[in-house]
């Protein structure tokens, strides 16, 4: 199948001539104006578009800005057709994203040959876009198989945890979404990969793999001295985490990943663990964490505890607001606390 051609020229004659040089070769549409190219954009895509720069009403370059400004457009090649030679033209044309000029008069050779090279250009950086995202996407189907697998192995060790992981992460998805709509922290999640934040929380706990069996499964209330040993699971899931970093590269899934674990135990107060920090020192990740890990304890079912209601897991949240917990998530978190009840009853 011919690949098509806009040629956008208020000249008849450069119409004419460009579609005769082409018309064999290409499936060519001749457009006297840029407002009549738009208007045919909105039923043909094309795969390439040489357009004349100094034209009435819309110019070349304001054509070419209204082609970048729409994400639908934006990746069309676009070659000027100029009978100018301003070098400041030529400057202001790369910058704005036009791959090629082509002087006019043009010969016949010089336009095929161009748009020849750039069309198997285009195609060929099409089709290795296409396997970058395609080998993306199977890496990151690889990353979410060996997190779901580790969560899984550290949750089933846990025996009086089932479904923690998971409720967890949906918790925090419902926390961050929330936080963008209402604009609370927004600075620091707006450069994030969302869906790779999530997923990361998964392994707040994958400290707890060190800690005994004894302890870890005890069927009622920790003494002292094992609770402090139970309370080294966040410096050493934060420990883990770093040694895969060490192996492998920082990429932001892991440094989020790292930070859910190393700092899902400190308070607002400052009175938490393993570092004790406070306030807006606790990165956003283990005040996030916070609310959703001590929400899904206090509604579980423990050995040594009875579940808490939905309502009374809300009261004990709210009244412990700039003690435990961050003053402007813990209102996000009242705002879904519904959406929290519906996580709990899946």
């Amino acid at each position: 199948m011919h690949k098509t051609i806009f040629v956008v020229d208020d000249n008849d004659t450069n119409l004419s001539v460009a579609k005769e040089v082409l018309k064999e070769q290409y499936r060519v549409m001749t457009l006297p104006s840029a407002a009549k190219m738009f208007a045919l954009m909105e039923k043909v895509k094309p795969d390439l578009i040489l357009l004349d720069i100094e034209m009435p009403e819309i110019d070349g370059f304001e054509a070419l800005h209204q082609l970048k400004g729409n994400a639908a457009q934006a990746d069309i090649p676009v070659i000027f057709l100029t009978s100018m030679t301003d070098s400041e033209v030529e400057v202001r044309g790369f910058q704005m994203g036009v791959i090629d000029f082509i002087t006019k008069p043009f010969s016949a050779p010089v336009l095929q040959n161009r748009i020849k090279t750039h069309l198997n250009i285009d195609e060929l950086i099409r089709e290795r876009t296409t396997k970058l995202q395609q080998r993306t996407e199977q890496l990151q189907r690889l990353q979410n198989g060996i997190v779901f697998v580790l969560a899984d192995m550290v949750e089933s060790r846990d025996q009086g945890t089932g479904g923690h992981v998971e409720r967890t992460t949906t918790y925090i998805k419902l926390l961050v979404d929330a936080m963008i709509a209402r604009r609370v922290y927004t600075d620091a999640l707006r450069e994030m990969d969302l869906e790779s934040f999530v997923s990361s929380a998964r392994l707040h706990d994958v400290g707890k793999i060190s800690i005994s069996d004894t302890i870890l499964n005890k069927p009622g209330k920790l003494t002292d001295e094992e609770f402090e040993i139970m309370k080294t699971h966040a410096a050493e899931g934060e420990r883990i985490i770093s040694q895969i970093v060490s192996r492998t590269e920082d990429v932001e899934f892991l440094r989020n990943a790292k930070l859910f674990a190393g700092y899902h135990h400190e308070r607002w107060d400052g009175r938490g663990y393993p570092y004790g920090v406070r306030r807006m020192d606790i990165p956003v990740q283990g005040r996030i964490m916070a609310i959703a890990d001590v929400y899904d304890a206090l509604i579980s079912e423990r050995p040594y505890k009875k579940p808490f209601t939905h309502e009374e897991a809300v009261q004990i949240i709210m009244e412990n607001t700039e003690k435990q917990f961050d003053p402007l998530i813990n209102d996000v978190f009242y705002d879904v606390r519904d959406q929290f009840k519906a996580v709990k009853m899946i």
